[in-house]
């Protein structure tokens, strides 16, 4: 699975109280005139309460103030109201101040009193603190990067239901960051989030159907799952739907709606769905046969390092298809693709190599690029790497394997 950057929730608390709670006439009627967006009425309400220290009346002034409802919005405004508020123990208000300093909102940008004021919040049973207070351990911000505490509050805020935390609980039993790695455990959390739309973790739940990790293995789950999070966008679970589309997995093969979701997904930028969509244009699948299409899907995921893209695009240049025939460009993508080790490429650098093609004809880097690629299992390369062997001078020989071993110990780069 993935990771996903832990990202604070932003959003901020707004107004407290509902009519009849027993805060007071003149409390009960702002709120009721913030019900119906008479805001200046409310204003006029809550105002001097606020000024006697009546701290919901404060809270609310501070929503009012960032929100610009009824007042200008004033973000300097609303952190003395939230602060006030927060002073007297508010924690929609000390949470709301914690969102203010960690953006930097009418106040320079604080990860210290941000985490402060979530502290504050979230040991008043505030969830969004909780959570926020957990991804500030897990980021390192504004305190020592620490699992153990991270998965503390995570797990305080997912037991209220806050779903976002609900997946950062699944991530760690997932990873084993700060607990012992536990399958079933990242299952229960993931699962919770997904029930309630979070499309990441709908996306993990459908990895571990896919590959049982946790629950059985079960293809229509994960389809299940994975579409439900890829009708949200997200590009991973398009991708692997169109995988399970084209392959017929929990559902029947199907090259049309393998297509919709490769394109959903290279849309996005993603490079394998980028290179599947390549690969279904160059041979005709679900769409009618379109070498330029390919290249241009192969070429964006080249752009992106995918080596087997960078060898079709290599192939698609050497042989002329869907572009004017280029040696040098051929060479230059089949480069690429062998720096990754990828095996044909690397023997297709020996071809060229040896029938001087894009470059000068050297049987020493012939052989030493064959040499490679059968090293890593390309059985074709065994007999090309031997025909050019007997070609070769036992001192020409000598040195073609003493670069390769030099090659291989610089991961193929720069060869």
């Amino acid at each position: 699975m993935k990771n996903v950057t832990r990202t604070i929730c932003l959003t901020l608390a707004l107004l407290l109280g509902s009519v009849g709670t027993g805060c007071g006439p003149d409390f009960d009627k702002g709120l009721a005139a913030t019900q119906s967006g008479h805001f200046a009425t409310a204003l006029r309400e809550w105002r001097p309460l606020a000024e006697q220290g009546d701290a919901r009346a404060q809270f609310n002034l501070g929503v009012m103030y960032v929100k610009g409802q009824g007042v200008p919005q004033d973000d300097k405004t609303a952190l003395k109201w939230y602060t006030l508020a927060a002073e007297q123990g508010n924690a929609d208000a000390q949470y709301n101040l914690g969102v203010m300093y960690y953006n930097g909102q009418g106040v320079p940008q604080d990860d210290k009193t941000a985490l402060k004021w979530y502290t504050l919040a979230a040991e008043q049973g505030n969830a969004d603190a909780q959570y926020n207070l957990g991804v500030m351990y897990d980021n390192g911000q504004g305190v020592p990067q620490d699992n153990k505490t991270a998965l503390k509050w995570y797990t305080l805020a997912a037991e209220q239901g806050n779903a976002d935390a609900q997946y950062n609980l699944g991530m760690m039993y997932d990873k084993g960051e700060g607990v012992p790695q536990d399958d079933k455990s990242a299952l229960k959390w993931f699962t919770l989030a997904a029930e309630q739309g979070y499309a990441r973790a709908q996306y993990n739940l459908g990895v571990m159907y896919y590959e049982g990790l946790g629950v059985p293995q079960d293809d229509k789950s994960a389809l299940k799952w994975y579409t439900l999070a890829a009708e949200q966008g997200d590009a991973d679970a398009q991708y692997n739907l169109g995988l399970m589309y084209a392959n017929g997995e929990g559902v029947p093969q199907d090259d049309k709606s393998a297509l919709k979701w490769y394109t959903l997904a290279a849309e996005q930028g993603l490079a394998d769905a980028q290179y599947s969509l390549g690969v279904m244009y160059a041979n005709g699948y679900g769409v009618p046969q379109d070498d330029k299409s390919a290249l241009k899907w192969y070429t964006l995921a080249a752009e992106q390092e995918d080596a087997f893209a960078q060898y079709n695009l290599g192939v698609m240049y050497y042989e002329g298809q869907g572009v004017p025939q280029d040696d040098k460009s051929a060479l230059k993508w089949f480069t690429l693709s062998a720096e990754q080790g990828y095996a044909r490429a690397q023997n297709n650098l020996g071809v060229m190599y040896y029938n001087g093609e894009g470059v000068i004809k050297d049987n020493v880097y012939a052989h030493m690029w064959g040499n490679i690629a059968a090293s890593n299992g390309l059985e074709k390369a065994v007999e090309f790497r031997d025909w050019v062997g007997e070609k070769m001078t036992p001192s020409q020989l000598e040195t073609s394997q003493r670069i390769a071993g030099e090659c291989v110990r610089k991961q193929y780069k720069g060869c």
